[in-house]
């Protein structure tokens, strides 16, 4: 409804948008587990947004930017497919010279794709003018993330010994328990014996709601609140039990919740009617615990999700064309189930006893191994007439992990680098305006060894993807 000629959308109307979103929201890698962009024009230049602000999904990445949208609403859907995205290991395990037999832990030889080959992604932004100089809005966005299944066979069926094998102090082989009980029984009644399907599937929501102020004609600050939800679950897992402080909460225990917020800060600044800058950062978001998978996250369950920072520059060329760059960083680096290594020997986490704090779920636990990742950002708008306007751009992003780490990445093949993007917009009216984005991101490997788990075994990951938004435009 409009009261004084502003429309306020109503508490049940956002309501149903947040319920949509919240059900519904997978996350897909591309710059690590970071979405490329958020907002379809933004997406359809690579992602730029942090000195060109084009729609109310613009606080994702600077919440200064919602100073210049006007009173308006987004509504946007993508879908998106990380196909194909998978694993390959090849035929050079470690044997003993005298029986053939492997001398430790391996992955079947073989190349391995991954299901869930599509995801609807839904998006919603709204921006109020307050007066001159302020304004507030909300923005309600998917992050990116780790999405895998895997059912040919399973990923890990050879890290733990066949049901009931019994073994002598050096764990080797001795004979069979039939009854489960024995003290040296390396796998009673098949407990750590991988199952299928494997894989892993992470959500996220995000919720910003951004107030910014206008110092004067030129120069604009943003702060917001941002609060989010996540979800995670974990299958086939069952040999890693074994290495676990918990082993109890490591592998399907079914779809875990963890809460928190953080913090977003950013500047926009006109430097001339032709160069603008932007600067932001989004804080840490501080989560719970997902207890349910406290023996397979470092520090019994904890996954924060990462700071950000985004710079960035736009240049107008001429009144109807625009080139923009931006950098951004993702500070995967700080968040410990991320980052610490898996390759780390963890042959003292298996069998009774204390466990060690580099075990699964300690203190120190064994991640994923990734990096702090730069990502590079130029994009270009043209607007063709009143009514078209078409964009296009090009990312590039640092390698998320040395080739070491890709054995647990068989769960998160985050491979992708480049990003090639197009997009159009299409004003109906001065009201109403509907946009297109596409997104294509090339096959990429992480090639390597694990030295301290599967030996000298070789392997990689690899994942390609490609992803279309509409989104509906209103200007009140």
């Amino acid at each position: 409804m409009k009261r004084g000629g502003v429309m306020i959308i109503s508490k049940a109307g956002i309501g149903s948008v947040l319920l949509g979103l919240a059900v519904s929201s997978p996350a897909l890698a591309t710059n690590g587990y970071f979405s490329h962009g958020w907002g379809t024009k933004s997406k359809a230049m690579a992602g730029v947004a942090a000195a060109l602000s084009q729609d109310t999904l613009a606080a994702a990445t600077n919440p200064a930017g919602m100073s210049s949208i006007g009173t308006s609403m987004d509504l946007g859907l993508a879908l998106s497919s990380p196909s194909d995205r998978g694993y390959m290991a090849n035929n050079d395990f470690g044997r003993d010279p005298n029986t053939g037999m492997p001398t430790g832990p391996f992955v079947t030889p073989g190349k391995y794709t991954s299901n869930l080959d599509w995801f609807l992604i839904p998006s919603f932004g709204y921006n109020r003018v307050l007066d001159d100089k302020m304004t507030i809005g909300v923005s309600i966005f998917g992050n990116g993330g780790m999405n895998t299944k895997y059912t040919e066979r399973p990923v890990w069926e050879n890290f733990a010994l066949p049901p009931n094998t019994t073994v002598d102090m050096n764990g080797n082989p001795i004979g069979n328990d039939p009854t489960c009980s024995a003290p040296n029984n390396a796998n009673p009644c098949g407990v750590f014996t991988a199952q299928v399907p494997t894989g892993v599937e992470l959500q996220q929501l995000f919720v910003e709601v951004p107030f910014t102020y206008k110092l004067n004609d030129r120069h604009a600050f943003g702060i917001a609140p941002v609060f989010a939800a996540q979800s995670f679950e974990a299958k086939g897992l069952q040999p890693f039990m074994q290495m676990s402080v918990d082993p109890g909460n490591v592998t399907n225990n079914g779809t875990d919740w963890s809460y928190g917020f953080g913090l977003h800060l950013g500047w926009v600044g006109d430097l001339s009617d032709k160069f603008t800058l932007g600067a932001s950062y989004r804080t840490k978001m501080w989560m719970s615990e997902f207890d349910d998978y406290s023996g397979l996250f470092a520090e019994g369950g904890e996954f924060d999700i990462p700071a950000m920072l985004a710079l960035g520059l736009s240049y107008k060329i001429n009144p109807g064309l625009v080139v923009a760059f931006d950098y951004q960083r993702i500070f995967y680096g700080d968040i410990d189930s991320l980052a610490n290594s898996n390759n780390t020997n963890i042959s003292g986490c298996i069998g009774p006893g204390p466990k060690a704090s580099t075990c699964l779920g300690g203190d120190n636990g064994l991640g994923f191994g990734w990096e702090s990742m730069d990502v590079y950002k130029l994009g270009l708008l043209w607007d063709y007439n009143p009514k078209w306007s078409f964009r296009g751009g090009v990312s590039y992003a640092s390698d998320f992990a040395p080739g070491g780490e890709g054995l647990f990445n068989v769960l998160a093949p985050a491979t992708i680098k480049w990003h090639y993007t197009l997009g159009a917009s299409y004003r109906v009216s001065e009201s109403n305006e509907f946009n297109l984005s596409f997104a294509y991101m090339p096959e990429e490997e992480l090639n390597g060894q694990n030295d301290s788990v599967t030996g000298v075994q070789t392997g990689s990951v690899f994942m390609e993807q490609k992803e279309i938004e509409i989104s509906w435009t209103h200007r009140f």
